[in-house]
């Protein structure tokens, strides 16, 4: 009998596993991707070679590899995804367990039992009294995955852990772009500040030389206001620039996850705006919905969504449930003994199965899975909008990189022709051929080119920045590290175990290739712990 009763369990649990799996499998979406980008076609725009991962090693400059090294080990948003990534994790986990026998418990006790007297619910005529009664046993409840119920929701808590290292993937490229930019506004600041300063020593000697022809009355007080003026104009730039500067190391102290302190280290390095290549590697938009991971998080949001139909529609079918209690009970009564709960004769058990199915609630239910698919469609259709925006940033990032470079090149010849009319302007108004208007409105062009020129500057290296941010690269640093480090590391494994998920200094967590959804949704893995 018992071996007949084997039997059909394990014939039972195989037709469970190999049972159906109701509510439709993920397909990958798709979206419209251009064959090239418009600007493919300039000089500066190669599509043929792929994006650098560590791609602000274009610009050969220590200080940003630093500032990003440094931004990545420290900056607390960052470190804030990575807990969502362990979160995820460990949710997976629990998805996993409900994979088997959902109730699993073991339960003992020692009980005193005194009947009431005035109970009428007991028997005062059956002389037992006063008793005590002590017990061990186990309990098991597994409701079996025959409609693929709790298999769907591991493929959701798969596809939930896959897109929370995604949204960490696409933190991180944001965070790289946002240093780049603030790091190439601090050069570009100081650039201008470096102008205004040179400019006013250059307006300076044009007072003196004013001052000289009135005293020597070769000239009238008017052009000594009049370069007074100008000189107290260009004077009052670096405050307002000046103002500018320290915002903007304040914004980087942030990214860096510092306090208010003295950045003159980690900026200490080759001074300058950073200058782009005269040659980007950008590759083809196909590659861009592979590299980029919020799109891949878009993505696996949807694949995470999917199986939540499956889910709501398991709901309409029975569920087949399978209950086991084995255990011992001792008491105290006639000639039982309290220690018999450890004796053969104190065993008992039960075992059977059994089905629910709310037939009354088809309603609801196929209302349920009906929201289920509303909401994967929602995030089918954000999917493919989020593929149009990221096209249209690459392309917003290439417009201003390139035409910022074309602009380089026209203020490079205004700032030249600007210093000659300005040198040849003073010159001449020494020898008395010119007024001083001539002289004001030299120095006036010589410092606005100069600055545009600067401005220009920033604008073409931040707009590679942008170009590459947009083009998702750089979130490859992570690789081979853990995702919360440092104190806040140390604080989570002092207040709890997380085994393999946080492993010691030194010992990186694994983390699986991002696959398209389609993959996850083919391949469920179990954690390794």
């Amino acid at each position: 009998m018992r071996r007949n009763l084997a039997g059909c369990f394990v014939a039972l649990v195989i037709v469970m596993l190999a049972g159906c799996k109701v509510g439709p499998d993920f397909d990958a979406p798709t979206a419209p991707v251009a064959a090239a980008y418009l600007q493919s076609g300039d000089p500066a725009i190669r599509t043929d070679l792929q994006v650098d991962r560590d791609w602000w090693n274009v610009y050969n400059d220590p200080v940003l590899d630093r500032l990003i090294r440094t931004t990545y080990a420290q900056n607390l948003d960052l470190m804030s995804a990575g807990t969502r990534v362990l979160a995820a994790r460990a949710q997976l986990g629990i998805a996993i367990g409900d994979f088997y026998p959902q109730t699993q418990q073991l339960n003992a006790g020692v009980t005193y039992n005194q009947a009431s007297s005035t109970d009428p619910s007991g028997n005062p005529n059956n002389n037992i009294g006063n008793f005590w009664r002590s017990s061990l046993g186990a309990q098991v409840v597994w409701e079996l995955d025959f409609w693929g119920k709790f298999r769907r929701g591991i493929e959701s808590a798969d596809a939930v852990y896959l897109g929370s290292v995604a949204n960490y993937d696409a933190a991180l490229v944001t965070l790289i772009g946002d240093v780049a930019t603030s790091y190439i506004g601090i050069r570009t600041l100081e650039k201008q500040i470096a102008i205004a300063q040179s400019n006013v020593i250059r307006q300076r000697k044009a007072l003196d030389i004013a001052n000289a022809r009135f005293l020597g009355g070769a000239s009238t007080k008017l052009d000594v206001y009049q370069a007074e003026n100008v000189l107290a104009a260009t004077q009052a730039t670096i405050p307002q620039l000046t103002i500018q500067l320290d915002q903007g190391k304040n914004a980087l102290r942030v990214l860096l996850g510092m306090a208010p302190q003295p950045l003159e280290t980690l900026l200490a390095g080759p001074p300058g705006i950073p200058v782009p290549p005269p040659q980007v590697a950008i590759g083809i938009p196909a590659d861009l919905v592979r590299r980029r991971p919020d799109l891949r998080a878009a993505e696996l949001n949807a694949a995470a969504q999917s199986p939540q139909i499956g889910l709501a529609k398991a709901d309409l079918y029975p569920a087949f449930i399978l209950t086991g209690s084995f255990g011992t009970v001792g008491s105290n009564i006639g000639h039982a003994q309290l220690d018999d709960v450890f004796s053969s004769k104190g065993i008992g058990f039960s075992f059977g199965p059994s089905f629910q199915w709310p037939i009354l609630n088809y309603g609801q239910i196929t209302n349920n899975v009906r929201v289920q698919d509303a909401k994967l469609q929602s995030l089918l259709l954000a999917y493919q909008q989020s593929v149009l925006k990221a096209q249209q940033e690459v392309e917003n990032g290439l417009a201003a990189y390139v035409g910022s470079g074309r602009q380089v090149a026209d203020l490079r010849v205004s700032y030249a022709a600007a210093t000659n009319a300005e040198r040849i302007a003073v010159l001449q108004y020494k020898l008395g051929t010119r007024d001083f208007t001539t002289v004001l409105t030299a120095e006036q062009n010589l410092y606005t080119a100069e600055n545009n020129l600067a401005i220009a500057y920033g604008n073409y290296s931040a707009g590679l920045a942008n170009v590459y941010r947009a083009l998702g690269g750089g979130w490859q640093i992570r690789e081979g590290q853990n995702f919360v480090r440092g104190a806040a590391r140390e604080q989570m494994r002092q207040r709890t175990d997380w085994g393999a998920l946080l492993p010691p200094e030194g010992e990186p967590m694994a983390v699986p290739d991002l696959p398209s959804a389609t993959d996850v949704n083919s391949n469920i893995r179990a954690p390794q712990w």
